[in-house]
């Protein structure tokens, strides 16, 4: 059977293909509860001027709009980085089951590390998380961004 494991590994690619364009590697994959793949996407705020074009945003349209229907209950979201509270919002809205991160973001991270947004007791959705799947190499591909984002600037 496939494993969290797994599916990181192709949000982990998804991540390298937001690299290569210069954005924010981060990259998600949504599949069903039949572990059959959904959607997957990548960063692309700044290609699509979109600030709302965060990967697990992307991949949730992208499965809502091919499934036909804006709730996708039972879904599972692997991301590379922990949601920001604009994509945990997101994921409730559809009712994402489960939600599987890579490495932690203690700036923004809504699923635990700053705030935990998937848990509030008055909400009418609650999303079960794990994190820290493959957190090395999610958070090696960040850092290996902002370490070259910073030696560019320097070059000016």
């Amino acid at each position: 059977m496939k494993s969290d494991f797994f599916f990181m590994g192709l949000a982990l690619e998804e991540a390298k293909k937001a690299y290569g364009l210069s954005e924010v590697p981060v990259g998600a994959v949504l599949v069903s509860d039949s572990l059959e793949i959904l959607s997957a996407a990548h960063n692309m705020p700044i290609l699509s001027g979109d600030p709302t074009a965060h990967a697990e945003i992307l991949a949730i349209r992208s499965a809502a709009c091919g499934t036909g229907n804006y709730r996708l209950p039972e879904s599972i979201l692997y991301v590379t980085l922990e949601p920001c509270a604009m994509c945990v919002g997101a994921m409730l809205q559809a009712r994402v089951r489960r939600l599987v991160f890579g490495a932690r973001d203690p700036r923004s991270g809504a699923a635990g590390s700053v705030v935990d947004l998937t848990q509030v007791a008055s909400f009418n959705h609650s999303i079960e998380v794990t994190g820290d799947v493959r957190a090395e190499e999610c958070a090696d591909i960040l850092r290996r961004f902002f370490r070259e984002r910073r030696a560019d600037r320097t070059r000016i």
